[in-house]
């Protein structure tokens, strides 16, 4: 902890002079001093299903917004170090300091046996006191997550302080801006919407008109580059034909929208438009700017990582970018980006079988929580149904409430004994081994499975036992149309994802060294002089133990308005 101001030192020498275009705008008044030199403006960007892996597999190929972040300050070897690698507790971990164990979001949702209304699974960006009897909906809301965010720790110290989300899902705007936010959108159906009881602002009104029109027309492919070639191949996993996609988007198909590069797009065309809206960098405090890209996930469930759909999505992203940061750059505002990923990901069994890499495989039935309870139930007289809860077939899994505590352990011990027996089964790990492993510390690539899983724990929310599978098995049993791969295991395939800083004017490094996504926002709190509150950065080991060995010069450089 000592070090993180080292860090944002280290940020704060390479910072370029900026002459804002906005100057003349009245400052509000400052609480907490912010020290000189600071940036008016950080842009927290997570791109959902970015894996370390596909950054070093395009890194060379980028020319856009990618191609200048690498001239920052470059962590090719993040991890979200937890088990859960899902989207909801990777975007916890970003803006918080915290791990899963300690933001409560576990993972994207959860059993919970004491609901009354509606199915027992809670979905981690859902205030289920608000369900209604025979909705379908939900009302998303960031109640489940039990720490602060940098954005509330910035508007804590100076209220004036803006705090704005933006993103292709709920779960990855909301855990990224908190519960004290100004304004926050994501996508949904075949818009842009906000929390309930807000209503949309003008530009995302304007944004929507605009997606609407486009999705009346409808729009042709998008270019196949060069070197996407090699992947332009059709792969059939089950019933399901991938690999040799282009997203052409006929008229009115809001789902081609929303699973291609034209989501992003809108996103950061919104992002644009809300630091005009909002004025952001503009006043004497820093504002934050949270940006979630989602496609990158949707186009990787729906198709896999190798195929021509993912070298396209990653192509059209780094020129998205490139634009977005090319429209902050007129505006004259003097802006620092961390750009990270929530989890990373895992091509087709399918696709990867035809590359010579056999043990991939789907997992099998007997590993679900239906085949565990139809035979412990036969084993022990009791009722199968509901006897043990899951919300997929890895992950938490949770034994009917109303058991006696010696039956469940038990059930638990037998249930493991079963598993293991299982070809696609490593490891099973009860609640109470688990809470009694201490929180992991260093090197996160070193972590036993029960240090991961103990990252991910919270007895708030976590299951009775965890189901780890092997490395390699995906947690699809069958690909269907729209979901052909997926991530969320505890191996570094799905751990690892970049850490990327940049400010104009700064001196470029590279620390390939392990370090964690829960030192982000420590980081960007010593860079803008934040006093963050005692206590909320428990798990934070600090990327700048590792930067502060790396010398960056100061070079001085001047933006014109």
């Amino acid at each position: 902890m000592k070090s993180l101001s080292r860090y944002a030192a280290v940020l704060l020498a390479c910072a370029a002079p900026v002459v804002s275009v906005f100057a003349q705008d009245t400052a509000p008044a400052v609480s907490q001093q912010v020290p000189a030199g600071a940036p008016k403006l950080i842009v927290a960007i997570s791109i959902d299903q970015f894996s370390a892996d596909i950054f070093a597999q395009y890194r060379q190929r980028f020319t856009g917004g990618f191609a200048r972040l690498t001239q920052g300050a470059v962590f090719p070897a993040g991890f979200q170090s937890h088990a859960a690698t899902e989207t909801c507790p990777g975007h916890s971990t970003i803006l918080t300091g915290n791990r899963p164990a300690h933001t409560g979001i576990i993972a994207n949702s959860w059993i919970d046996q004491s609901v009354t209304t509606g199915p027992k699974v809670v979905y981690c960006a859902e205030d289920v006191a608000k369900r209604t009897a025979g909705s379908r909906d939900y009302v998303a809301s960031p109640v489940h997550l039990l720490v602060p965010t940098l954005g509330e720790w910035m508007k804590k110290a100076n209220p004036a302080a803006r705090n704005i989300a933006v993103s292709g899902k709920d779960r990855g705007a909301l855990m990224m801006g908190g519960h004290d936010i100004d304004q926050v959108y994501w996508w949904k159906g075949k818009q842009f919407v906000t929390l309930a009881g807000r209503e949309p602002g003008p530009t995302a009104i304007a944004q929507n008109a605009e997606i609407d029109r486009l999705l009346a027309k409808g729009a042709g492919e998008f270019p196949l580059p060069a070197y996407c070639r090699r992947a332009d191949r059709a792969v059939q996993a089950g019933d399901v034909s991938v690999g040799n996609g282009h997203f052409a988007l006929k008229a009115g198909e809001a789902e081609q929208f929303r699973v291609s590069p034209r989501l992003d797009r809108a996103t950061l065309d919104l992002a644009v438009k809300l630091v005009d809206e909002q004025k952001l960098g503009r006043n004497a405090v820093p504002d934050i700017l949270s940006v979630s890209l989602s496609a990158t996930d949707y186009v990787g469930h729906a198709t896999g990582t190798e195929g021509a759909e993912m070298c396209i999505q990653l192509t059209q992203l780094d020129l998205a970018l490139g634009d977005f940061f090319a429209s902050l750059d007129k505006r004259g505002i003097d802006y620092a980006v961390v750009l990270t990923a929530d989890h990373g990901g895992f091509d087709i069994p399918e696709r990867l079988h035809e590359q010579g890499l056999e043990k991939t495989s789907r997992v099998g039935p007997e590993v679900s929580a239906e085949a565990l309870s139809a035979t412990l139930g036969k084993r022990y007289g009791l009722e199968p149904k509901g006897l043990i809860l899951s919300d997929g077939p890895a992950g938490d899994y949770w034994l009917r409430k109303d058991l006696d505590v010696g039956l469940k352990g038990k059930i638990i011990d037998d249930a493991s004994a079963i598993l293991m027996t299982s070809p696609f089964v490593e490891k099973v790990l009860s609640a109470a081994e688990i809470a009694a492993t201490p929180m992991p510390h260093g090197s996160p690539e070193t972590w036993t499975l029960a240090e991961r899983a103990r990252a991910s724990y919270n007895p708030l929310h976590s299951g009775d036992f965890v189901v780890m599978l092997k490395r390699g098995v995906v947690a699809i049993p069958q690909a269907r149309k729209g979901y052909v791969a997926t991530h969320g295991s505890p191996w570094d395939y799905d751990r690892r994802v970049p850490i990327l800083f940049w400010r104009k004017g700064m001196t470029g490094f590279e620390q390939p060294s392990p370090v964690e996504t829960v030192d982000i926002a420590p980081s960007l709190a010593a860079l803008i002089g934040l006093k963050t509150p005692k206590g909320h950065l428990t798990d934070a080991a600090s990327i700048s133990m590792v930067a502060r060995q790396t010398r960056v010069e100061h070079r001085s450089e001047r933006v014109a308005g």
